[in-house]
């Protein structure tokens, strides 16, 4: 049975055996998506999934990557979301479809590396690598590499990236399943400027630290999902002020503030920090 009360700080309903372990082992160690129906529990970065659906290996436009890490589990709005950009993908010159990078665990929950979000089913990252075939192998799709599409330290696009690009990210913005879209910041720049149509999409599309081999969508909480908490909605407009400021001190970094305080180191999440639907999700079936 799922229970269906909101996200909670501290539980009673933790096994003793779970407690003070790190959410990360456990939810790391389910290897199969949890016998319950399809729902997202809690936040992007602070909650789990039950009955998630596999991201197929091989599709008609898509091939997922990295398949030893087993995070190709979504709700199955991302799955629906996912099939229906690859197709757009593969109608652009150059492009065979998507290769699809991760999305999340099995019963989601935080992960043993990598993402501090990507917990719900509802994150997913799409490599900007331009799928030429879509018949790797499964040692192919460990090895591949993606490519950079940035330069000067994501201040500007390099030569990889392409109008394809813009018109993939374009069309992800422009989903109303589509939150937010995460990117480096000379990407959006480049996007505001080259953009001659509607921008309401370019609201959608944010700046973030790294998101040059691969862009990040994510997914609105799905109609009815009680237990899924939404992040606060961009700042109205097109944002793409907010991302030259961010382009600006990249090229002219500010000069450190002596007075700011050292970075507390980070305490990993145990399941008493998660929702407490997301025990019944590890201890189902």
């Amino acid at each position: 049975m799922i229970l269906l009360s909101g996200p909670a700080a501290a539980q009673t309903n933790v096994p003793a055996e779970w407690r003070g372990v790190e959410a990360r082992q456990l939810f790391g160690a389910k290897a199969e998506p949890s016998w319950q129906d399809s729902a997202p529990f809690g936040s992007y970065a602070k909650g789990c999934q039950s009955g998630a659906y596999m991201m197929p290996d091989t599709g008609p436009t898509w091939q997922t990557m990295r398949l030893s890490r087993n995070r190709n589990w979504g709700q199955p709005q991302m799955i629906d979301f996912l099939k229906d950009l690859s197709s757009f993908a593969a109608k652009q010159p150059g492009w065979a479809g998507l290769y699809i990078g991760d999305i999340s665990q099995p019963r989601g929950g935080p992960m043993t590396s990598g993402h501090a979000s990507h917990q719900m089913g509802l994150d997913a990252d799409i490599w900007m690598l331009p799928p030429q075939r879509l018949n790797l192998t499964r040692t192919e799709r460990e090895n591949l590499s993606s490519i950079s599409t940035r330069r000067s330290a994501g201040a500007f696009v390099n030569e990889n990236w392409t109008p394809q690009h813009h018109q993939i990210l374009k069309a992800a913005a422009s989903d109303p399943r589509v939150a937010r879209i995460f990117v480096f910041p000379g990407a959006k720049v480049q996007m505001c400027k080259d953009e001659t149509g509607n921008r309401a999409w370019l609201r959608k599309i944010r700046p973030w630290y790294g998101h040059h081999y691969h862009f990040h969508v994510r997914l609105n909480c799905p109609s009815g999902a009680r237990g899924c908490v939404e992040q606060d909605a961009p700042p109205p407009g097109d944002g793409c002020a907010d991302a030259q400021a961010w382009v600006d001190n990249i090229l002219n970094p500010p000069p450190p503030d002596p007075n700011a305080p050292k970075p507390k180191p980070k305490r990993q999440l145990t399941l008493a920090d998660l929702p407490q639907q997301c025990v019944s999700v590890l201890q189902s079936r």
